[in-house]
């Protein structure tokens, strides 16, 4: 900011600013000529001014004139009188901002010039960095006189290609919608979500053999007709998580309805007052605590039909599902419940109308609970339900006289619970693992043609892995569960034999698909070439009427071409097909293209694997 010719001929050189002192951002306004005036007129009042020296606050400069420290010299000398500092006949506030002013000018030119000289050193630098070592990659390329121009057209093309690839990358991934860990998918490919949950091999090599029906469970589920899925809910086994997920996790046309607070749900089936599941979360414990197959078989349809005359129920399917664990995770797990306090004592173990007796199911404790008892009494307590849970929650306990031990012989009785339970498993709508979350997910949509909202997720860290337990306490547990042991390892065989079947079949009928999708395209290419063909021969023939057919080679030889390339388009796609299936399924021989299906693949696969 310039000031007025006078004020500047009457400053002199500018004052220095002075340390410490505030800066001020305001602009002092400019004397008027009144003010230039009164100090022309006014010697006296400048001497005595300059005689008390700088106002308040303002010192002198390290570039300014030193006052003049006689008082006889000032006021007789006009010429004085106009070399006096011009601040001093102003008040003391405007004082201070005009030497605010300048100090703040001083500053502000200071840092600008820094800041200039630094961007323009840097750019330097970096201008002679980049020449160099483009001179060492396009050293043999280009001259040295022309490297400097070539640089900086090939700094400011890298520049502009940064820019645009950043103006792609917010247009494509808008906000925080687009994640960085996605970019991880560049270097290394998406794992399968149905291999990574575990870590089995890719290829399940089977011990059983299953027929067609027992791996093909394909429900004809119709949630606005009378069926009923019925969830038999075994303790420990991860049965909340997935009772959550039928009640909250389903697409539907009628969602449940789950208020905040309430453990049950309402599931009705569209445009009915009357619900499609049965288990903990809809209906809750209506057939008793963790009620068992034995309970669920002979409760559910009195339950459900009730209140209704017999001529009037109608015809149900009940659907029966239930998940599985691993035994020695699952018998630890159940010990730590007990240890916090739980004990099932509402779960009525109902067989043959009627509940176990005391002495027929004596209790492991006498207190109002086990709650803090230690892994070593909870193993030798002889009549612990949680030994071998999940056989007899799935097999039916009227075959061996409901919980009277004394009425078959214990070897006999252990092998018609097992049999039992194998059967009721295997017969059973949908079965799935804790241990493999997606594939349990991945059947049940197969199974019941219901997709979920979100994946299952695998925990691989649960209150059971918590427990450090040594060999022979882990023997012992798997000799207490060994009815358990032998029906999970059952169980685990028919699931993963369900799933490779299922996605062979997938995989199947999407190559069938595949094929009818080549075959129409082939058909509307070989009519409209025959048309375009019949269109040419009726104007030939228009055009030579007296001509024959049969003496114009250039048909023939189009038709022959014609049915050639039919040909080796049918016998290209055949062999594409099944270089395909090959691939997919590399122990699976070669099949008869749409006359084969995915049960007789699957099981001579299981064949030669075995």
């Amino acid at each position: 900011m310039a000031l007025p010719a006078c004020a500047a001929r009457a400053l002199g050189p500018p004052l220095q600013p002075e340390r410490g002192a505030p800066a001020r951002t305001t602009c002092p306004r400019r004397h008027s000529r009144v003010e230039a005036e009164l100090a022309a007129s006014r010697p006296g009042a400048v001497a005595a001014s300059v005689r008390a020296g700088p106002p308040r606050g303002v010192s002198r400069g390290f570039n300014s004139q030193p006052l003049l420290d006689d008082p006889l010299k000032a006021s007789s000398s006009v010429a004085g009188a106009a070399r006096t500092p011009l601040f001093a006949l102003l008040p003391r506030g405007r004082r201070r901002r005009m030497h605010d002013l300048r100090r703040r000018w001083d500053l502000g030119s200071l840092c600008r010039a820094l800041l200039t000289r630094g961007l323009a050193a840097l750019g330097h630098s970096l201008k002679h960095v980049l020449g160099a070592i483009f001179s060492k990659i396009f050293g043999p390329l280009a001259s040295v006189g022309n490297m400097d121009e070539k640089s900086n057209k090939l700094l400011l093309a890298l520049v502009m290609l940064f820019l645009f690839a950043v103006i792609v990358l917010q247009y494509v991934c808008p906000g925080t919608e687009c994640q960085l860990l996605r970019l991880q998918a560049f270097s290394s490919p998406m794992p399968d979500p149905y291999r990574s949950e575990d870590e089995s091999s890719a290829r399940f090599v089977p011990r059983y053999n299953f027929s067609r029906g027992d791996l093909l469970r394909k429900v004809d589920f119709d949630i606005k007709g009378d069926d009923l899925i019925v969830f038999l809910h075994i303790q420990k086994t991860g049965g909340t998580t997935f009772g959550r997920h039928l009640v909250r996790n389903i697409q539907l046309e009628q969602p449940c309805e789950c208020r905040v607070g309430q453990k049950k749900c309402t599931c009705h089936r569209p445009g009915k007052r009357e619900t499609w599941l049965f288990s903990r979360f809809s209906t809750g414990w209506s057939c008793g605590l963790h009620a068992d197959w034995t309970e669920l078989t002979s409760c559910v349809p009195a339950v459900v039909d009730g209140k209704r005359d017999a001529r009037l129920r109608p015809s149900r399917n009940f659907h029966y599902i239930t998940i599985l664990r691993d035994p020695v995770s699952r018998y630890l797990s159940e010990w730590r419940h007990v240890q916090r306090g739980a004990t099932w004592k509402a779960s009525l173990h109902v067989c043959d109308g009627r509940p176990p007796t005391s002495e027929e199911l004596p209790s492991c404790y006498t207190g109002d609970d086990w709650s803090g008892c230690p892994l070593k009494e909870f193993m030798d307590c002889p009549y612990n339900l949680a030994n071998n849970r999940q056989v007899r929650m799935l097999s039916d306990l009227t075959l061996v006289g409901c919980y009277n031990l004394s009425v078959m012989p214990e070897k006999q009785r252990n092998k018609v619970l097992l049999e039992s339970a194998k059967s009721n498993l295997k017969h059973m709508a949908f079965f799935g693992l804790t241990e493999f979350q997606r594939k349990t997910q991945y059947l049940f949509e197969k199974t019941f043609n219901m997709n979920f909202i979100s994946p299952f997720t695998q925990y691989n860290t649960t209150r059971a892995s918590s427990v450090e337990i040594n060999e022979e306490i882990q023997k012992r547990i798997e000799g207490l569960n060994f009815l358990d042991m032998e029906l999970y390892s059952y169980a685990k065989d028919l699931f993963l034999q369900r799933y490779q079947f299922m996605r062979q079949k997938e995989h199947q009928e999407a190559r069938q698909k595949r094929q009818e999708q080549r075959k129409f395209l082939k058909g509307r290419f070989l009519q409209t070439h025959f048309q375009s063909q019949g269109q040419s021969q009726s104007q030939s023939q228009s055009q030579n009427p007296s001509q024959n057919p049969s003496q114009n080679p250039n048909l023939n030889a189009n038709q022959n071409v014609t049915q050639n390339l039919i040909q080796n388009l049918t016998q290209n796609s055949s062999q594409k097909e099944n270089r395909e299936s090959q691939k997919q399924n590399p122990g699976q021989e070669p099949s008869d293209g749409s006359a084969s299906n995915g049960t007789n693949d699957y099981i001579g696969s299981v064949e030669k694997w075995r």
